[in-house]
């Protein structure tokens, strides 16, 4: 698992590589991730938009901007938790991603929390050479 913490704002990530939605033939491959947001704070905050920077095994960048995650700007109270589940496809059997979510506080004030750098490795990443 993988785990920043920013201004009292807890992101974990869980990835699974998917061999059933991944095509090693076709240079398809295909992760989920489970990340969960949790406020360790006192103040209520709002998750407003997210940034995330996707890098495969060639060192080809792209990147994605959006509102809120998975269709949803989650509100979270001292000590709530939101969790939710999300996919990537690369045309590598690796790669990794981070990012950011852009945040507002009770009083308006927006700052970016950080998403922890996570790695995509499939288990073909990991064949043995004779």
């Amino acid at each position: 698992m993988y785990r920043a913490v920013t201004r009292q704002i807890e992101v974990t990530v869980e990835p699974n590589f998917l061999p059933e939605r991944s095509s090693v033939d076709r240079g398809q491959y295909f992760w989920s991730y489970t990340i969960v947001i949790t406020n360790t704070g006192d103040e209520t905050v709002q998750l407003r938009t997210r940034h995330w920077i996707i890098t495969d095994a060639t060192g080809r960048k792209q990147e994605v901007r959006g509102e809120g995650v998975v269709g949803e700007q989650p509100v979270l109270g001292p000590g709530e938790r939101f969790e939710y589940t999300s996919g990537v496809p690369l045309p590598t059997a690796s790669g990794f991603m981070s990012g950011r979510y852009q945040m507002v506080s009770e009083s308006g004030e927006r700052f970016e929390i950080d998403v922890p750098t996570f790695s995509l490795d499939s288990p073909d990443n990991r064949r043995v050479l004779n």
